[in-house]
């Protein structure tokens, strides 16, 4: 619930949203709870805006571990319907990638060595098919992982 928010802030809690619900389960949610609650599963928006730190994930094997899908559902927040599932808790692209990997790193006590393309941390990246910050907002969940690189290691390359 949004007032809890304060309260995780408060505790210093790291949020970490399953934003995929609102693409998943967003409509089958607002019968069983209400429209007013459905449109705040995942408050995402709301947590960056009450100062907490946050992360989003897939939560595989309930939903299968795309992170563009999962950045997708952070922006664009459309159910399988077609409808929008808590406008007002929308990511920018930036926020949703910042969320799966510099803050994902830090909520893992690993931000010395992950999470950003910075000397001395792990070369630990993905190279994309398309700029997910240049693209049209649907266009990020087609955006496929060309190459994988583990520790300077190329670990998977699409054939």
């Amino acid at each position: 619930r949004l007032e809890q928010l304060v309260e995780f802030k408060n505790l210093n809690v790291i949020g970490s949203f399953f934003p995929l619900h609102t693409f998943y389960w967003g409509d089958w949610h607002e019968q069983l709870i209400g429209e007013e609650l459905g449109q705040k599963i995942s408050p995402t928006r709301s947590a960056l805006n009450k100062g907490m730190n946050i992360t989003i994930h897939t939560d595989a094997p309930v939903a299968l571990p795309n992170l563009m899908r999962v950045v997708w559902t952070s922006v664009a927040r459309t159910s399988r319907s077609g409808k929008i599932i808590g406008e007002d808790e929308r990511l920018t692209p930036y926020e949703a990638l910042k969320a799966i990997t510099d803050w994902s790193a830090y909520q893992h006590f690993e931000e010395n060595t992950k999470g950003t393309l910075t000397e001395g941390k792990l070369a630990d990246l993905v190279v994309l098919s398309e700029n997910p910050l240049k693209v049209e907002v649907d266009d990020i969940k087609d955006i496929q992982v060309l190459k994988t690189i583990k520790e300077g290691k190329s670990v998977y390359e699409h054939q």
